[in-house]
């Protein structure tokens, strides 16, 4: 029944792809709002079967494939609650798919990871603002990624019919370094109340692990982009650069440490 609900999850994340992907012409009122029910009902069962395949009777379990399925469903949530897929219809064009193929992998994954001590409030607090900050960052990459997109366009004078409505680029811009100063604010707490309370949440000292070198290289990322960002005013290619480069450095941290241990050298 679990593995049916994952398979379905993944066909509504495609249905909505395809009723909110963005085309030429304005589209109809009534696609708009099938597309607003679909995605309402794909993120409402998503979260029914994570919950299901990550909650435990002796742990939470946070494999691979139910983590990588986690922050892709915060990711959507994220965009959709901060209004990222109505202003870029195209964040949505590449989210919503790879959303959908997250959603599959729970239902075909072998591997386990439990965390026994992730029921203790504090240590849930720590995981579940580490994530939000994670499904963040992903939302500010492919946001970045779309504006660069459309500021090429405009300076080569190319149209783009499916920017139409679309909010001037300064107005994205700024709203973008908004999300990523949230995003850098639940970093800064996840680092620094697993560095403070490491014995308290973990049960051992903090260790400089492949995991943590890589979330702390991110953070130094994301933090000098927002002094260049404050000091020089960086934008455009620069800022992306560096917002991608954090953004896959918390990826390497955290699902790419995951991927190598329990996928490849089975631990």
């Amino acid at each position: 029944m679990i593995i049916l609900l994952h398979v379905l999850v993944a066909a509504i994340y495609a249905a909505t792809a395809w009723a909110r992907w963005p085309r030429g012409d304005e589209a109809p009122e009534s696609r708009r709002s099938a597309g607003q029910v679909l995605l309402t009902l794909a993120l409402l069962l998503h979260a029914i079967a994570i919950y299901h395949a990550i909650v435990r009777p002796d742990g939470l379990d946070f494999a691979f494939a139910n983590a990588l399925s986690l922050v892709a469903g915060l990711a959507v949530l994220t965009a959709w609650l901060t209004g990222v897929l109505r202003t870029l219809p195209r964040v949505a064009a590449v989210i919503l798919p790879v959303a959908a193929v997250c959603a599959l992998l729970p239902a075909i994954a072998t591997s386990s990871h439990r965390i026994a001590f992730a029921s203790e409030p504090w240590a849930a607090a720590h995981i579940a603002v580490a994530l939000c900050a994670y499904a963040l960052f992903v939302v500010v990459a492919m946001q970045a990624l779309v504006m660069t997109g459309l500021e090429k366009r405009l300076h080569r004078g190319l149209q783009d019919t499916t920017a139409r409505g679309v909010p001037p680029l300064l107005t994205l811009e700024r709203y973008m370094f908004r999300l990523l100063v949230v995003g850098f604010v639940l970093l800064t707490l996840t680092l620094a109340s697993g560095i403070v309370f490491s014995e308290q949440l973990f049960g051992k000292p903090v260790t400089f692990t492949h995991k943590n070198v890589f979330s702390v290289a991110g953070w130094l990322a994301f933090a000098t982009l927002l002094f260049g960002r404050w000091r020089y005013g960086w934008r455009g290619r620069t800022a992306l650069k560096w917002i991608l480069g954090g953004t896959l450095l918390l990826v390497l941290g955290y699902l790419g440490s995951k991927f190598v241990s329990e996928l490849l050298l089975r631990r």
